[in-house]
């Protein structure tokens, strides 16, 4: 018989596991309650972001203490989001830190690793994408042995939104795949998820220059979009279209893209996306030559970025309302809007912005007839993209440099712990030595046999070195897209010339100068807007390959800077140079380029001088003043048609006279009789088939001395 105290015990114990097991049962019902509750509500999202935003902290609002903890992560994710969506930086911030105060408390290594993402993407932000995938790698390590796909697929968004800011494209690609796959393993919103991911996707391949694929990814996300109706997300598929269409030179198609993003933004409230979705609009009406349109548009894109406190937006609404003005022919106001734009990008630092809004203002104001102005824009546009391509090889040899210096470490390494290993050998040889006499012999014999092993391959490795000094030093005198000299094999040259020049008899009888021709490819931005860079760098490498079969094997060609050539023509005797000079601008624009199914027209503007010029010793006009006066004559091609080139023949007055005119105004200076030029017309559309090359294009002009 038992006693009634242990019966009485025996009660209690079954009473308490009778109530847990019903609190367990409450509990889990009250999950899935939430947890559909949740899921509800994160559809709401991408269908009305304001009243998924109330209704979210509605719902957050009557959790307790007891509440699921991954239910109440999730939801202060989709309220952080929710605020994002809405502009409000600030309330979203307080939310993460709510996340991060509750993942403490349970010490939760995984969220808390993920809350440091908003400082991996400031560091991106600022241009220290570096350190900013190597904060993301230590993440990756908390989360080595995550069994929780969604903290894995956040890891791999933000990997790729990071290598997308590094225009590191193939990586970015790469992670946001993964995250594409992961997409089918998140507990809740997985459609959701996957149609961001293929929106993500469509604008990486557009970066990519492959509006094609992009088409394909949009198409397949569309559809998604229509599954779950998400308005958010649509209209960023739609923006993402209308762009790709553009890149296609299917304007009329990407305007009603455009159109169809906006419409749905407005409905579903997304104030945020408007402005930049205007801004678009804008841009495209002013591609269509519509600038009463794109101001119109811009001005409404600039009110919506001023109440979204939308600084990047504001300024690109600015930019297309200055261009809309000056297409309409009101300068001076459009200036007062383009002052602010070109002034932030100084203040930032961003040249290639700076570079390419001068080059505009410069286009602006030829187009007005202003070409003082014009002038002084382009002269700013080309320093800037002189100094853009100084930088950009600065920094491809200093990362050859780096892999090298990190190579011929690593291979010292090697090269030590071999020689650590030979040494052992050798003690252990001498300690076997003392035993057997034969096997201390047949020892050395092994050793000397590893040691001729390493000797031949660290010759190897020393041969190796030795290539890639030779091809570092190929890289530095040669342009790496157009295999063209570049600028700094051109400067070392004239330096040699310029010591040897004293003992050339060319400045004494001047029937064989050297003569400098300078060119620039006629609308080459123009080009890279329509067809895309890509496109662009094929154009510069054609050009290249027609400049090689149009000169002499003597003559040194020169990739001088962005679209910019040069030619160094030495010994060449004055009479044959027209006839060389038609040559070249035939070889280059009678034939378009053909880039995949494009055909591309290719013109070129040039200045030409010889030097000695007009029996000046160089002490007097060096190679350098003749480059400023060929320059000055390439940008008179450019303002009188292009596709032409402008050559310094000889001086009619003294040159001290005559040089001050020339620097301040050179059309005026030919005008009044200082310098007598030869102009040299390219190819044209209307007579190409009709005549040679040989035919009447080359007009001498002599000043009228009457």
């Amino acid at each position: 018989m038992f006693e009634p105290g242990l019966k009485f015990r025996t009660f209690l114990a079954g009473l308490c596991v009778i109530c847990t097991l019903a609190l367990s049962a409450h509990a889990a019902a009250d999950y899935k309650a939430d947890s559909a509750r949740l899921d509800a509500l994160l559809v709401l999202s991408g269908q009305d972001n304001e009243a998924a935003l109330k209704q979210l902290k509605e719902f957050y609002a009557l959790f307790n203490p007891d509440t699921d903890y991954f239910i109440r992560i999730d939801t202060l994710r989709a309220i952080a989001g929710a605020y994002v969506d809405s502009g409000n930086e600030k309330e979203s911030n307080l939310v993460k830190a709510e996340i991060l105060k509750l993942a403490t408390a349970r010490d939760d290594k995984e969220i808390i690793a993920l809350a440091k993402i908003d400082e991996v993407f400031q560091l991106s932000d600022s241009g220290k994408g570096k350190l900013a995938i190597d904060m993301l790698d230590k993440i990756a390590v908390a989360l080595k042995d995550s069994n929780r796909p969604e903290n894995l697929y956040r890891l791999e968004l933000s990997y790729g939104a990071v290598y997308h800011a590094m225009s590191q494209f193939d990586s970015a690609l790469k992670h946001h795949l993964a995250a594409l796959t992961l997409a089918d393993k998140l507990p809740r919103n997985r459609a959701f998820s996957k149609l961001r991911q293929l929106g993500t996707l469509a604008s990486l391949y557009l970066t990519m220059q492959n509006p094609e694929q992009s088409l394909v990814m949009v198409s397949e996300a569309l559809g998604l979009a229509a599954q779950i109706n998400s308005p958010r997300i649509a209209s960023n598929l739609r923006q993402t279209q209308a762009m790709a269409l553009g890149d296609l030179d299917r304007l009329p198609e990407a305007l009603v893209a455009y159109e169809r993003s906006l419409k749905t933004a407005q409905e579903a409230k997304l104030t945020i996306l408007e402005p930049l979705i205007l801004s678009n609009i804008a841009d495209l009406y002013l591609r269509l030559n519509n600038f009463t349109k794109a101001e119109s548009v811009a001005r409404l894109s600039l009110q919506k970025a001023e109440r979204a406190d939308d600084k990047a937006s504001i300024l690109n609404a600015k930019a297309n309302i200055g261009f809309a003005l000056g297409g309409q022919g009101k300068v001076s106001a459009a200036m007062e809007y383009l002052n602010l734009v070109v002034a932030h990008a100084r203040e930032t630092g961003d040249r290639a912005d700076l570079a390419a809004t001068v080059g505009e203002i410069g286009r602006m104001y030829e187009r007005a007839k202003m070409y003082k102005e014009a002038l002084e824009y382009t002269r700013e546009q080309q320093k800037l993209s002189n100094e853009l391509f100084r930088s950009d090889r600065a920094k491809t040899v200093a990362t050859l440099q780096e892999q090298f210096d990190a190579d011929q470490r690593k291979k010292q390494i090697e090269l030590l712990a071999r020689e650590n290993e030979v040494k052992d050998a050798d003690i252990k040889n001498n300690r076997l030595q003392q035993i057997v006499t034969l096997l201390a012999a047949l020892i050395t014999i092994m050793v000397g046999i590893f040691i001729y092993m390493l000797y031949r391959k660290v010759k190897q490795t020393n041969a190796k070195l030795e290539e890639v000094n030779q091809q570092l030093e190929f890289h530095s005198v040669r342009d790496p897209l157009t295999g063209l000299h570049n600028r700094r094999s051109f400067l070392e040259m004239m330096k040699v010339r310029t010591a040897d020049v004293a003992h050339d008899r060319r400045e004494e009888d001047g029937t064989s100068p050297d003569c400098l021709i300078i060119m620039d490819i006629d609308h080459f931005k123009h080009i890279n807007d329509t067809w895309g860079h890509s496109s662009g760098d094929a154009v510069l490498v054609e050009v290249a390959k027609r400049l090689r079969t149009a000169v002499r094997d003597s003559d040194m060609i020169l990739r001088w800077g962005g679209e910019e050539f040069l030619i160094y023509s030495p010994k060449t005797k004055p009479s044959l140079l027209p006839a060389m000079i038609e040559r070249v601008l035939f070889s280059i624009g009678a034939t378009p380029v053909m880039v995949g199914r494009h055909s591309i027209p290719v013109t070129v503007s040039a200045g030409f001088i010889s030097l000695p010029f007009s029996g000046l010793s160089e002490t007097e006009c060096n190679w350098e003043k003749a480059m400023q006066l060929a320059d000055m004559a390439l940008y008179l091609g450019k303002v009188n048609g292009r596709n032409r080139a402008y050559g310094l023949l000889s001086l009619l007055i003294p040159f001290e006279l005559a040089l001050p005119e020339l620097e301040r105004d050179f059309s005026a200076a030919i005008q009044q009789g200082m310098v007598e030029i030869i102009v040299v017309n390219g190819p044209s559309a209307q007579s190409e088939a009709k005549r040679s090359p040989a035919n009447t294009s080359l007009t001498s002009i002599k000043p009228d001395h009457k």
